[in-house]
């Protein structure tokens, strides 16, 4: 994983306890951005899902990390935006495809789903792996509308 990513991270509420766990993990290898929430309080997804992937759409941050209970809810979400490629990842090897073969920029975990052990696997996975391009390039090219 490269040292120095910037990372855009939000959470509902089934999140947030990972989100705060995932905050402590990587210190000095990332700086993370924060867009909530700030509680266990029950919140709505798309509120933090949304900025997640303007901040990555727009170039502000390197990738972005949503997490919601079943990790549908923020993909749904984020996939709305043009040129944002969201990949709901419940375990380390689903991450290596949705770097190397779909370029995905926003990784969406299902907090319900998986230990914080296997997040934070899948979360290094994702942020070591490299687009391949080449024959996987002409088909990302055609998912934006």
């Amino acid at each position: 994983m490269k040292k120095g990513l910037k990372i855009a991270i939000g959470a509902d509420h089934a999140g947030f306890d990972y989100k705060q766990a995932i905050l402590g993990m990587f210190d000095g290898y990332i700086t993370f951005h924060d867009f909530g929430t700030y509680s266990t309080e029950s919140a709505d997804y798309p509120d933090f899902a949304h900025p997640v992937a303007l901040a990555v759409e727009n170039g502000d941050v390197d990738f972005g990390i949503l997490l919601c209970g079943s990790a549908n809810g923020v993909a749904m979400t984020a996939n709305k935006h043009q040129n944002i490629r969201a990949a709901i990842c419940w375990k380390q090897e689903l991450a290596i495809p949705a770097r190397t073969h779909n370029n995905a920029n926003v990784l969406c975990l299902p907090a319900r789903h998986m230990s914080i052990e296997e997040a934070k696997k899948t979360i290094e996975t994702f942020l070591s792996e490299e687009f391949e391009g080449g024959r996987h390039e002409r088909r990302v090219d055609k998912i934006s509308c």
